[in-house]
């Protein structure tokens, strides 16, 4: 089984030596990127440490050895150009571009997926939605005509498709993650409670509001 891997840097500053980030910083950048993606939406041109600390509960220390690692962003008492540090923690995540994103399951939790600008705000597009329920298959979800499970080795490879996302129950999730392993699909989004087993090279990325509550309820009581 395959968990969360290093993202992939540039350069040597915060990485392992192999010009990769390691996980601690990777996650921090992908935290400040959330907020300035937010941010950009809400109409703001600058934002500080400080305000990034407060949404990402980060030391603004911590946020300026982590963005001066890779060159000067900011301006003493103007703060951060929103736009630009967008721009920079993407090209150092290497997730500049459009990204093709298959979604597996058309349900309640499909549709919200295939609804939500959640990964369109970070250069991801669902472009081809699949379900096995022949009630499902050719219904409009999301603007998107659902396909059959049936065809998505011909689209992953037709959309160059690098993300498989499972929003299906846990009793399907193998099953299809082997399917999306078949078809070359290298990360997979996981929304079900099922505990996937994947080559090495697959990367896995389970989504549980249940774990995320208790990592906060922990913090709370502690």
């Amino acid at each position: 089984m395959s968990g969360e891997q290093a993202a992939r840097g540039v350069g040597s500053p915060g990485g392992n030596g192999d010009g990769r980030l390691s996980l601690g910083v990777a996650a921090r950048l992908s935290r400040y990127l959330q907020v300035l993606t937010q941010a950009r939406k809400m109409g703001r041109e600058t934002i500080s440490s400080q305000e990034l600390a407060e949404y990402t509960h980060v030391n603004p220390t911590q946020i300026r050895r982590d963005l001066s690692a890779f060159g000067k962003f900011g301006k003493r008492g103007v703060g951060y150009s929103v736009e630009s540090l967008i721009v920079e923690i993407r090209r150092i995540l290497r997730t500049a571009g459009q990204h093709n994103i298959a979604l597996l399951g058309a349900g309640h939790l499909g549709n919200a997926i295939a609804s939500s600008d959640i990964f369109a705000d970070h250069g991801f597009t669902v472009v081809a939605i699949f379900d096995s329920d022949p009630a499902k298959v050719g219904t409009d979800v999301g603007g998107k005509v659902v396909r059959h499970i049936d065809e998505l080795d011909r689209v992953v490879k037709e959309e160059d498709i690098v993300v498989g996302v499972l929003a299906v129950p846990g009793g399907a999730a193998q099953q299809l993650a082997d399917e999306l392993v078949r078809a070359g699909v290298k990360i997979i989004f996981n929304y079900s409670d099922a505990l996937l087993s994947v080559p090495p090279e697959v990367t896995v990325h389970t989504s549980s509001p249940a774990v995320d509550l208790l990592y906060a309820l922990y913090f709370y009581l502690a």
